[in-house]
């Protein structure tokens, strides 16, 4: 049998549009629409300046658009930037622990500006790196237990195989740039809460995009990089007893349509969401004063508890990862937009008081869909007059695998998003344009904005 990096390659060199499911089609169209969405939404971000002026525009190669815009910058430079923007707001769709089309657009747009690629090329692409990452992710899914974010674990290689198929490496070279890539992987869960977790995605999205063109140019890596025993399965593997041995069902099985993306209504982990919308159904449109409340309890899966580290938040990326943010903002602000997690909202005194009376309640039971997330969660306030209200257990909101957003929907996301860089005429273009990207003559033919990075 050949090993698992070897039938990566194989699938990598054998994938063709042909061969997607249909029914994962729209998915992946709006994994590119929401992606480009959220983009333009942190385009003004912090770590847009930083990686512009520091690693981005000092690189002498001009060959691939920097977010769409007039900024001609190198390839894997394109993909380090777009992708860490892509995150930075923690505004993207989620799945499989992580973010995928966060890694994986930003790196098939700015190697398919390169290459010329069709819009079924770039589809393709994008399935071929999904399918990747969730062969790997079933292999061991406790990856946040060790310290590690899956994002920018499986999204080296996934970034590197969605690369491999726009370059139609064969094989040997496809598995060799898996190879490469494994190297490349890495990223603290400590930085949760930082600059530095935008950073993983973009660090991911290059680093593959680096390890195809490297693998193309004749480098090599370990035949087994992926399973050996000291490859890349044992070394992020949370208790050192990965699934190394299982023959690969890439090609055989398709991923995507049993584990769909996420897309998110709300710019936080997606650990917070729930438990809003319980809160936001609980008071039903009922004002409470804050100093009225005596405390709130919420029961989530210990996987999420674990994750949402920022107990008393005192910036937007301490927000994003705080469930106490999350009840705050149903409870005071009603609503929970990029508005609403902007540094000096998350600094009110009025924010700052209610954190404390939140407790997260961890539960030991799983969803079986993903296994980070509780099957349910719920909310249980108690007021300072005895008065107990409870939410009932909550299961999904607008934007998960079982409650997919509406094209309205996703397009009053979009327009948000873009609010600051496009017209509405230029964003409802760029919208159709993205909902139909497999039928793209080329990556080229996305429009491109000429207000964005005129500083």
């Amino acid at each position: 049998m050949k090993s698992l990096t070897a039938q990566a390659g194989q699938f990598l060199s054998d994938i063709t549009y042909e061969k997607i499911p249909a029914e994962v089609l729209p998915t992946v169209r709006d994994a590119f629409t929401d992606t480009i969405g959220v983009i333009m939404a942190g385009i003004d971000q912090p770590i847009s300046g930083i990686l512009r002026k520091t690693l981005v525009e000092p690189a002498a190669k001009k060959e691939s658009r920097a977010c769409l815009s007039s900024h001609l910058v190198d390839g894997p430079e394109a993909a380090l930037l777009g992708g860490a923007i892509a995150h930075c707001l923690d505004y993207g769709a989620q799945s499989l622990s992580g973010h995928p089309s966060g890694v994986l657009v930003p790196a098939i747009l700015a190697e398919g500006e390169v290459l010329g690629s069709t819009g079924q090329e770039m589809t393709t692409a994008f399935v071929a790196g999904y399918e990747v990452w969730c062969e790997m992710w079933r292999r061991n899914k406790h990856y946040h237990k060790a310290g590690w974010h899956p994002t920018s674990i499986f999204g080296a290689l996934a970034s590197a195989a969605a690369c491999s198929v726009l370059r139609r490496l064969p094989a040997d070279k496809a598995s060799m740039a898996l190879a490469i890539s494994a190297s490349h992987s890495g990223g603290l869960f400590s930085n949760f809460g930082s600059m530095t977790k935008g950073y993983h995605s973009g660090m991911a999205s290059r680093n593959g995009v680096v390890a195809a063109r490297l693998a193309e140019a004749g480098m090599t890596g370990g035949p087994d990089a992926l399973e050996n025993e000291q490859g890349f399965l044992t070394a992020f593997s949370s208790n050192g007893t990965p699934d190394r041995d299982s023959a690969s069902k890439l090609g055989e099985e398709w991923y995507l349509p049993k584990h769909k993306l996420q897309f998110k209504m709300h710019p936080t982990c997606f650990f917070e969401h729930r438990s809003f919308h319980a809160t936001l159904k609980m008071l039903n449109g009922r004002r409470i004063d804050p100093n009225e409340i005596e405390s709130v309890e919420v029961e989530m899966g210990r996987n999420q508890v674990t994750v949402l580290v920022h107990h008393n938040p005192q910036d937007r990326f301490q927000a994003q990862f705080s469930g106490e943010y999350a009840i705050a903002a149903a409870v005071i602000l009603g609503k929970l937009g990029v508005a609403e997690t902007a540094d000096e909202v998350v600094r009110r005194p009025d924010m700052q008081a209610f954190f404390s009376k939140v407790k997260l309640k961890p539960v030991d039971e799983v969803d079986p869909r993903d296994p980070v997330f509780s099957p349910t969660e719920s909310v249980t306030m108690t007021l300072r007059s005895g008065e107990v209200l409870n939410s009932g257990p909550i299961s999904t909101i607008p934007g998960y695998a079982g409650e997919p957003l509406t094209t309205q929907e996703l397009w009053g996301k979009f327009a948000e998003c873009t609010g600051k860089t496009h017209s509405e005429e230029q964003a409802k273009e760029l919208f159709e344009l993205l909902q139909k990207v497999d039928s793209l003559d080329s990556a080229k033919k996305l429009p491109t904005c000429t207000s964005i990075f005129n500083d």
